[in-house]
């Protein structure tokens, strides 16, 4: 007798469901034929593979009269529940699907759930495999190292027009978004050798770094659809090209509205869109609306808590002066003021104090102060015999001040969408932004970039959008819960699987009961867990050994 396991698949050919058999094979009138005993597909887990163990295992089981409780036991093993609670997620956001099913595949994936679970290098995802039932919940048999998730990521690369607008296609079925919003940022580099890395503006503030220079590409929920990285030099309105054609060529879209931020789409830019047919909406920048102003296509009364609009050339701009954001800028114009002053009365009571001092490397180091912060149109500062005099310049600072919390979105689109929905629109790029802050810091961490060559940079940054898709979904989900995704997931990795053993052998893993709190969690997600997976034994080792000091 034997265990017999019976896929019947779809006529598109997927497999629709495993049916288990027990059978009796034997010879009558010399032909080899089989008889089903009983249909064990609907039986308790537990009791198919002890009974599957034992059928492989004849020798052992003979002259037992019963198994004895010190044969069958029941160890803590694995995490489990964040896992299949992202794998899940995975499936249900269509991500598995653009994937596919190869071995890449499913090492694409593993990254994915070690990118939520825990950030770090590929080495520390690697050694994840020992603590976390990933291979279990893939079905991820092959073994691996570290070296497969890099050559992991230059699969990636390789496939990433098809894997994201496949992921498109699933999503959206086939109706395109009218709307995109589309925005870039820049991450520092650790070291020097990454391929795309260049000096360039350096949006973290790190003097001296190298950088990279990404663009993702959203939905007007926020759900990201295409990541893009570019050298750490290139410029904003530059990249906008490439999304241009990506919407056209690989995901079909027509007359759809592409929103970015001021200085992203210029002249060239909006005659590449009008070219394909598309909408835009953006803002001008300062000096642009001085401008303006100045021909008095705008004025001064059109800046209000409500909006306003002004059409020209076919061109709509619709105003707005941000009361909150204008006390901001002076606030921040005062603290800065402030600065100075207190630098000079520093200086001033050490000139006072010490005769031989030079006021001049004084007033160097003041001016050098007031350079760096911007604000030399306003404020400079002089010497008076051995005393640094501020000077003041009211008009200046009235005529900078001027334009304080006001801004202006510009748009092509047709009066029958409303100036309100526009800016509305407008101020949706803020999903953007949370979705860099997300990917940078908050929880996938781009920064550090453990990679070097460009095809690992590419294929790192595409395993992290993927995962800020299932972190953003998560935050959905969680919502009504007091508590972080971090902190979700923390919960949830305490739920471990159960090792069942026959004779100190593994059979297979059961899952045990989860606690109301991690109930709580799960049902928000509308997930549940199986009674139990299968025991794989994959390999999985890091070949890079971590030093430890004696």
């Amino acid at each position: 007798m034997y265990i017999a396991d019976i896929p019947t698949y779809t006529k598109d050919k997927k497999l629709s469901h495993v049916s288990i058999l027990l059978r009796h094979s034997y010879r009558e009138n010399g032909k080899n034929k089989t008889r089903t005993i009983a249909n064990l597909t609907h039986e308790d887990p537990e009791v198919v593979a002890m009974l599957r163990w034992a059928l492989q295992n004849k020798e052992k089981v003979k002259g037992m009269q019963n198994f004895e409780n010190d044969l069958v036991r029941h160890i803590n093993s694995k995490s489990i529940a964040s896992v299949y609670l992202i794998y899940e997620l995975l499936k249900r956001t269509g991500i598995e699907k653009a994937l596919g099913k190869s071995f890449e595949a499913k090492l694409a994936m593993y990254q994915i759930i070690a990118r939520i679970i825990q950030r770090g290098s590929r080495l520390s995802a690697v050694r994840l495999a020992e603590n976390y039932a990933i291979c279990e919940v893939l079905g991820i048999k092959e073994k691996f190292t570290e070296d497969d998730l890099y050559k992991n990521l230059k699969w990636l690369t390789k496939n990433q027009s098809k894997i994201e607008s496949k992921y498109f296609k699933l999503r959206y079925k086939d109706k395109c978004p009218d709307l995109f919003l589309y925005d870039v940022t820049s991450s520092y580099l650790e070291g020097t050798h990454n391929r795309l890395g260049r000096y360039g503006y350096n949006r973290d503030k790190k003097k001296g770094k190298l950088q990279v220079v990404a663009g993702l590409l959203c939905d007007v929920e926020g759900y990201p659809v295409s990541v893009k990285l570019f050298e750490g030099n290139t410029l904003d309105y530059k990249t906008v090209s490439e999304e241009i054609n990506q919407l056209t060529d690989e995901f079909g879209c027509q007359k759809i509205t592409l929103v970015g931020d001021r200085g992203m789409i210029k002249g060239k830019q909006i005659e590449e869109l009008d070219k394909v047919g598309f909408f835009y909406i953006t803002a001008i920048t300062k000096s642009q609306i001085d401008k303006m102003l100045n021909e008095d296509t705008l004025a001064m009364s059109f800046f209000d808590e409500k909006l306003h609009e002004v059409k020209s050339e076919n061109i709509r701009y619709i105003m707005k002066r941000n009361p909150v954001r204008a006390k901001e800028i002076q606030n921040n114009r005062e603290s800065k003021k402030q600065a100075i002053n207190t630098l000079c009365t520093k200086k001033n009571i050490y000139l006072s104090a010490h005769p031989r001092s030079k006021p001049e490397t004084a007033i160097k180091e003041v001016n050098q102060k007031i350079k760096s912060l911007k604000i030399e149109s306003w404020l400079k500062a002089r010497i008076e015999g051995r005393e640094l005099i501020i000077d003041f310049n009211e008009k200046k600072f009235q005529e900078e001040s001027l334009l304080d919390g006001c801004y202006v979105i510009k748009s092509n689109l047709t009066d029958e969408i409303s100036k309100e929905t526009i800016h509305a629109r407008y101020k949706d790029l803020a999903f953007v932004e949370q979705a860099f802050r997300c990917c940078k810091t908050e929880l996938l961490e781009f920064r550090p970039w453990f990679v070097q060559l460009e095809d690992s940079t590419r294929g790192h940054a595409l395993i992290v959008m993927l995962s800020y898709i299932i972190i953003k979904l998560l935050k959905e989900y969680w919502k009504e819960i007091d508590n972080t995704v971090n902190e979700g997931l923390d919960i949830l990795s305490k739920l471990c699987l159960q090792e069942v053993t026959l004779q100190n052998k593994i059979i297979y893993y059961e899952i045990v009961e989860p606690s109301a709190t991690e109930k709580k969690f799960l049902k928000a997600a509308n997930v549940k867990l199986p009674k139990g997976v299968p025991f794989l034994n994959t390999k999985v080792r890091s070949r890079k050994k971590l030093k430890r000091k004696a």
